[in-house]
């Protein structure tokens, strides 16, 4: 490198020495350099200065972010609804921190505050809203509520054509609807004889038909076969009762009170009067041979259950519903005995023992009570009968023809039998599913019970 430098430096020495030669001769080291130095001046490398610049720069201090980079605005909760200062825009409208559902619709995606969307207060009178809701609840149109009603009060929603009707009145302007009545025939002329018609008149679309349509008449038809047509004929059970009423009725007695009980006079020649208990309180004796009423006992204070004739007829005793029990003599209206104590109660059944000697009555305290049928009628306070319910029934008593046992139904259906000496219970059987109303001892077999009930069935016990 430095000899081909010097050989440019010396081919330059020699082409400067002709064109001067009097300065080469004066001064020639001098020039030699001078020329020597300008011509290799562009190949000379850069100076220290201009080295230094052209290395990289490497700046040792780290990377920290300035205060401009960093966020420093407050985040807002959606649901608060009111704020102690002036918030930025980006800041109130910013997007919600948290998982974004990606498959959510933009309506579904939208802010809602209930189910169905987002609602906002907003003033409106309450009665402009009320106007507005009944009145397009009746005609079908209201004022557009999403528009201005100053700048365009003539703008409604719904019935358009019911509006301009009205001319956009409310229900509060229009006034009550008027009902259109059915048309008459008018013939008021009441000279005119044979064509007044007055308020008799028939409407205008009124319609005379005296025989149904097809269809109507098909209806009927239906109906009348379902009434007529019978049901199963079912194989009639033994011992069943094919006939209710037996002969004519001969004759009717009535006082038009409603009759509890009746009974013949047993005796021979008395056997064409007949006494009956009644709900006005008498009792009533009739004469069927006559028809009329021949006697009345009237010392009662309710409505008559029962009669029973004893004393060899001469007698009978009565219960009612006064809770009391009466003694009369035949034919004598006044009671000659009477039995009450604020301890009883009511007693609408009463039997009378075969021998003649007591009275067993059901008395409503779920008991039965023993009456001496003979002199004093007296309480018999060691043959009281227990252990059955029957409040509010009359269930029938009655007496084994041995005098050995004394049987009763009850309301449960059961039929109870008491040892007549002991007053213990003997037996008690499910005779019926409803009330066990009655129960009487076969007079001749004694071994064999009859009994009937509510359930519409008549039973033979041995």
């Amino acid at each position: 490198m430095s000899a081909a430098i010097a050989a440019l430096a010396s081919y330059g020495g020699s082409d400067s020495e002709s064109d001067s030669g009097s300065d080469a001769e004066g001064k020639p080291g001098l020039s030699a350099q001078v020329a020597g130095a300008d011509a290799v001046l562009h190949l000379a490398g850069p100076p220290p200065s201009a080295q230094q610049a052209l290395l990289p720069v490497v700046d040792s201090a780290p990377a920290v972010s300035v205060k401009e980079d960093v966020e420093t605005g407050l985040h807002l909760d959606p649901t608060t609804k009111e704020v102690q200062y002036n918030p930025k825009y980006d800041t109130m409208f910013a997007p919600e921190f948290g998982p974004v559902n990606p498959f959510r619709t933009q309506q579904m995606a939208a802010p809602r505050n209930m189910l169905s969307g987002y609602t906002e207060p907003a003033h409106i009178n309450d009665f402009m809203f009320e106007q507005q809701r009944r009145t397009f609840a009746t005609y079908g149109y209201a004022l557009d509520p999403s528009i201005d009603n100053y700048e365009v009060p003539t703008k409604y929603i719904g019935s358009v054509e019911e509006a301009e009707k009205n001319q956009g009145l409310t229900v509060f302007e229009t006034g009550q609807k008027k009902i259109e009545k059915r048309k008459k025939f008018k013939q008021n002329d009441a000279s005119n004889i044979d064509g007044f018609l007055g308020p008799w008149a028939k409407y205008v679309d009124e319609k005379e038909v005296a025989k149904p349509s097809e269809e109507e008449q098909r209806e009927l038809d239906e109906i009348t076969a379902k009434r007529q047509k019978k049901g199963k004929h079912e194989d009639d059970k033994p011992g069943e009762e094919k006939t209710v009423l037996h002969g004519q009725c001969i004759s009717r007695f009535t006082n038009r009170k409603v009759p509890y009980c009746v009974k013949f006079n047993p005796d021979e020649d008395k056997q064409t009067l007949f006494v009956a208990g009644m709900s006005d309180k008498k009792i009533v004796q009739w004469d069927i041979r006559s028809g009329e009423i021949v006697q009345e006992y009237d010392r009662h204070l309710g409505a008559v259950n029962t009669i029973v004739f004893v004393d060899e007829n001469r007698r009978f005793v009565s219960t009612s519903d006064d809770k009391s029990l009466r003694v009369w003599e035949w034919d004598i209206p006044v009671d000659f005995k009477y039995i009450a104590e604020p301890s009883m109660h009511s007693m609408p059944a009463v039997t009378l023992s075969p021998n003649g000697k007591w009275l067993a009555c059901q008395s409503m305290d779920n008991q039965i009570l023993i009456f001496g049928a003979q002199n004093r009628f007296r309480l018999n306070k060691k043959k009281i009968f227990k252990g059955h319910m029957v409040a509010g029934y009359a269930c029938q008593v009655d007496f084994s023809p041995d005098m050995s046992y004394v049987t009763s139904g009850d309301a449960d259906g059961k039929l109870n039998i008491w040892d007549w000496k002991t007053t213990k219970l003997y037996s008690r059987l499910k005779a019926h599913d409803k009330v066990c109303i009655g129960a009487v001892w076969h007079p001749h077999e004694t071994s064999k019970v009859i009994t009937c009930g509510w359930d519409g069935l008549i039973k033979l016990w041995d």
